[in-house]
């Protein structure tokens, strides 16, 4: 099958010519290193839970903005950068702060700088703090002007406009209002009556449980009601006397939870409840205040998530005001992003959808009339950085030049959409609060990280650097990354791979092959950023001398909705197709060793690992499958129903996407890797294909890690990936 080869990356030096002269040693001395003289990766060096991985990263810079002044965070000392130079100027310094705020020994408000924020333009004040104490400090008057009235609580939400702060304590809502008056929302808080924290499971985009308003005096909080829930059996086993710990986990076609969203008004001290009405199987998400805090909007689901409406609520009363927008779908619709108002225009707002097949921006009025499409076209729009209100225009991070770039773009009321800078890559950006200027962080397959301040009020976009990291694995033996493309199995649609080479690939021999996977919504693993998005235990393993495959198969994201749609009702089938593309293409490489495939994955990619293996059984030879999800009906409400329907709705597919019938087709090695106490894919999971083997009487191997979620923390994920690499070191080699 043809592929498309984008770039390859040859990390390791030239190696030193054959010697032609003796006269000719001493220059032959100078070049770089060979791959012999290079040093070796250890996993030490490699994951994020080693003891050397801070050293092996791109040197970065922590940039805020003060209005449209920026500054430097570090741990000791904060500086202004002049964003037309580059140059820097101190500010003031840790010992300042801590000598303005009369800290002593037994009182240290600040132990570093890295987190300071600047909340209001046009007032030179730091926002610092840490668990004792949160404080605003003016830096020119060197005095301390406000500190809050809490400590150590949690899902804390300062306003700066107010100075309350939202707080959840022993399961109650508070807010302590600006002077430090404590409020006491709610009574009736427990594990079963949640307040002010994300709900849903952390789907549709939330990520918290409470929304001030613009003029930080009303308050916007979920309540969930989990009582009706069934109980997930988690167990502590350290003590003694291992101890139960109930977790709430709602699975597929089961019982869920109910929410409710609640209106605290500070000058009042009152609570309101959204009149929205009977919350069962009803999703309310991406809550969002008009500019005037007199309006409240939600967009709102059925259970079956093909059904999404936006809702507007009076914030006095709770009364519903109207329906604004509707959108349907056959399969789902998934609002992941809230309204935003344009700050020139009060009564419009933007919305994001994807009713035309791709994510892209809307322009509504208040009355819920649809004024302009604002972008378009067969690419995805990834963020909405902010506003320019000087030029009216929207600053998005969107793929428009290619799907595995992403790119940063100012796109005017008329929809002309204009590039704001000039490199491919991967751009993340930070908008100042009036948009004229942006951070612009990206890097480049070749690039490990650059940092750009651009002024984008001029003609074309003034850009300053401020950061071109050097490569932090210089000296070290490094492989070669590649990117290319083949087609999906449907033979039309392009996907795209990475794979990483030893770095003394020789195309004579014949390697040992791991294909990496995980397949799932909302991830993807190749993209245009440094090394192409590789996992650094990819370059450990291409060290010892195997080739890894990666592959962004149907079902993964920022293609499009029918590029993810293609797996709905039947998980893993298509991607299977997918993945089995890229078998196909590896066989046809003259130094992939077909006898010697392994794949390994983790959460989605465990269920693909363990899907291959068991319907591919003469392909892959080794498996390793970490938290894997085995039948859908375990897994929880929110996800599992959207992409498969309820057991009860689809029963034929939940019956084609379980693994359980496959355990007796097992016949390469696998391993199974679990934490013990995973919250996500419960060990329900893995202990039922395990008692599935046993009466079919495979073997697969099996590890757990006490005390662990679905990922391993800490320096537990270094004894993780050498578990790993050693099931493939065992046998595949």
């Amino acid at each position: 099958m043809a592929t498309n080869v984008i770039l390859a990356i040859n990390g390791t030096a030239s190696t030193m010519k054959k010697k032609i002269k003796s006269l000719l040693i001493l220059i032959a001395l100078a070049l770089p290193m060979t791959a012999q003289e290079q040093k070796l990766f250890t996993l030490e060096d490699l994951n994020f839970g080693g003891t050397n991985y801070h050293n092996m990263q791109p040197e970065n810079m922590w940039l805020t903005w003060w209005g449209d002044q920026l500054v430097q965070t570090d741990v000791e000392e904060c500086n202004l950068i002049d964003t037309k130079t580059g140059k820097k100027k101190l500010l003031f310094t840790l010992d300042d702060i801590n000598r303005w705020a009369e800290s002593d020994d037994s009182v240290r408000y600040v132990r570093h700088l890295t987190n300071a924020t600047f909340p209001y333009p046009d007032k030179p004040l730091v926002a610092v703090g840490n668990r004792k104490a949160y404080i605003l400090v003016d830096f020119k008057a060197k005095k301390m002007v406000w500190q809050d009235s809490i400590s150590g609580q949690t899902a804390n939400d300062w306003n700066p406009v107010s100075r309350a702060t939202a707080y959840v304590k022993n399961f109650q809502l508070y807010v302590a209002d600006g002077e430090g008056h404590e409020h006491q929302l709610t009574t009736d808080g427990s594990r079963e009556i949640v307040y002010g924290q994300s709900v849903h499971r952390d789907e549709f985009g939330i990520t918290k449980g409470t929304f001030w308003s613009p003029d930080g005096l009303r308050l916007a909080f979920y309540r969930m009601d989990q009582s009706m829930v069934a109980d997930y059996p988690q167990v502590d086993v350290f003590p003694r006397e291992a101890t139960y710990e109930p977790d709430k986990y709602p699975m597929a076609g089961m019982t869920s939870h109910k929410v409710t969203v609640g209106i605290y008004d500070i000058k009042t001290e009152k609570n309101v409840y959204l009149k929205a009405g009977d919350p069962t199987d009803r999703y309310f998400t991406n809550i969002a205040w008009s500019p005037d805090a007199k309006t409240v909007y939600m967009l709102e689901l059925n259970r079956a998530q093909n059904d999404c409406r936006l809702v507007s609520y009076d914030a006095v009363t709770g009364d519903c005001k109207g329906e604004l927008y509707r959108e349907t779908c056959d399969k789902y619709v998934e609002p992941l992003h809230p309204i935003q108002f344009l700050p020139w225009d009060q009564t419009k707002f933007i919305l994001q959808s994807q009713r035309d097949g791709y994510n892209h921006l809307y322009i509504y009025d208040t009355n819920g009339k649809l004024l302009k499409q604002l972008t378009s076209g067969p690419w995805v729009v990834l963020d909405v950085l902010g506003f320019n209100t000087k030029q009216k225009s929207v600053i998005i991070k969107a793929n428009k030049e290619h799907p595995l770039h992403q790119r940063l773009y100012s796109v005017s009321m008329a929809g002309t959409v204009k590039l704001l800078e000039t490199v491919d890559g991967v751009h993340n950006g930070e908008l100042s609060p009036s948009g004229n200027l942006l951070i612009d962080r990206y890097s480049t397959p070749t690039r490990p990280r650059v940092i750009d301040v651009v002024d984008i009020t001029t003609k074309s976009p003034r850009h300053t650097n401020l950061l071109e990291a050097k490569d932090p694995w210089a000296g070290y033996q490094q492989p070669i990354f590649e990117c290319g493309s083949i087609k999906a199995a449907d033979g039309v649609t392009d996907l795209y791979y990475r794979m990483v080479k030893p770095a003394d690939f020789d195309v004579t021999k014949h390697y040992p092959t791991v294909v990496y996977v995980y397949g799932g919504p909302h991830a993807h693993n190749i993209q245009a950023s440094w090394h192409w998005a590789s996992r650094s235990w990819e370059t450990y393993m291409a060290q010892k001398g195997y080739i890894v495959f990666i592959l962004d198969n149907r079902g993964s994201e920022n293609r499009g909705r029918e590029f993810e749609q293609a797996t709905w009702h039947q998980l893993g089938q298509v991607e299977m197709l997918d993945q089995m593309e890229g078998v196909r293409y590896l066989k046809s490489l003259p130094y992939v060793d077909a006898d010697r495939l392994g794949v390994h994955g983790w959460s989605y990619g465990g269920f693909m690992t363990i899907s291959l293996m068991t319907n591919y059984p003469d392909v892959f030879k080794v498996g390793v499958a970490g938290g894997p999800v085995i039948d859908w009906q375990w897994y929880e409400v929110m996800y599992g129903e959207r992409y498969m329907g309820t057991p009860q709705s689809n029963p034929e597919g939940y019956a084609k996407c379980s693994l359980i019938p496959q355990a007796k087709n097992l016949k390469g090695k696998l391993q199974i890797i679990t934490g013990y106490n995973d919250r996500t894919v419960v060990p329900q999971h893995c202990l039922s294909f395990l008692d599935a083997c046993i009466k079919a009487g495979t073997q697969p191997d099996f590890f757990a890690y006490p005390g662990e979620e679905h990922n391993m923390r800490g320096h537990a994920s270094v004894h993780l990936h050498e578990r790993i690499t050693q099931y493939f070191e065992d046998y595949l080699k």
